[in-house]
């Protein structure tokens, strides 16, 4: 069920009505309504959203919570025209799998989402490489030959 037909269900149920009562307040068809709360149509306009604020005299917070609602519920996606390639592989592969993913990765594909904000923020820096050792003449690359010159010094 999408965020929108959730929150559409509640706040008619919230107002005390049932399907066919507010499909008339909003001048709609009742299984029209039905097919919206239960998902099996997409997220209708705006308009709808503003045609129920009126309808219920609704305050602006509850319009803002199903404005944002049908905004989480589109179903249809456009790619940019210019978007790089690995944009459209990634965009099919989420296409193909998106109806089987489990919840850990659907938690894992937001985390990765949120990094972007983070990552933009951070300036990109690499980690200096540390200078290579130069060994002073006589000084042997092996700890074995550490040890033989520790316990063996040369008297000079």
């Amino acid at each position: 069920m999408s965020p929108f037909s959730r929150l559409l269900a509640e706040t008619r149920r919230r107002n005390g009505l049932r399907q066919i009562d507010l499909a008339e307040l909003l001048g709609y068809e009742q299984t029209y309504l039905s097919a919206l709360e239960v998902g099996a149509k997409g997220p209708p306009a705006a308009e709808f959203v503003q045609r129920l604020q009126a309808a219920l005299n609704l305050d602006e917070k509850n319009t803002d919570c199903l404005l944002e609602a049908l905004e989480l519920s589109q179903r249809r996606m456009t790619l940019e025209v210019d978007a790089p390639e690995d944009v459209y592989v990634v965009f099919n592969e989420m296409r193909l799998q998106l109806n089987t993913l489990h919840p850990s990765q659907v938690g894992l594909i937001r985390a990765t989402l949120a990094l972007k904000s983070d990552l933009r923020e951070r300036p990109h820096s690499e980690i200096p490489r540390l200078k290579r050792r130069v060994l002073e003449p006589g000084e042997g690359s092996s700890p074995s030959a550490r040890t033989k010159q520790a316990e063996h010094p040369s008297t000079n």
